[in-house]
């Protein structure tokens, strides 16, 4: 769905990473770099072992952090952000402003939050607008690029 969509497949950020299986597929498909962000250890010592395990660790970090906390450490713009916030998650709106007003978007920034069907999200999220919603059963991927 992604390869339609995005257009700047440089970085990665892959927000609530978990296993780190969403960032490995975008690095598997041609990202240059990825920067995964996991606040459970355990969890961020299994993306470490993905990444060596697909031979892709040359080419990602890993911040064992919560989100919150490590998107002002993050300068960088990103091609492709991905959250994938647990469904109950207080926070993730608090996330999507943070991210709407940092300097981690870029012009061709495109941000992917697969999310609750009944978590409502904001039609824009700083520069970006919502250019594509799918529901898959429960889930939706909300898609925001900045409109040309």
């Amino acid at each position: 769905m992604l390869e339609n969509v995005a257009t700047d497949w440089s970085r990665v950020l892959d927000l609530y990473a978990g296993s780190g299986a969403l960032g490995i597929e975008a690095l598997s498909r041609g990202a240059g770099w990825a920067d995964f962000v996991e606040a459970f250890p355990p969890a961020c010592q299994t993306i470490r072992e993905n990444l060596i395990h697909t031979k892709l660790a040359d080419r990602a970090r890993v911040y064992c952090a919560k989100v919150l906390q490590i998107l002002p450490i993050l300068g960088e713009k990103y091609g492709i952000i991905l959250l994938d916030p647990p469904y109950g998650d207080p926070t993730v709106h608090a996330v999507l402003d943070k991210i709407g007003a940092s300097p981690l978007i870029g012009i061709e920034t495109t941000l992917v939050v697969e999310h609750s069907r009944r978590v409502a999200l904001p039609n824009q999220c700083g520069p970006l607008n919502v250019v594509r919603r799918r529901r898959h059963g429960d889930t939706m991927v909300t898609i925001f690029r900045q409109e040309e």
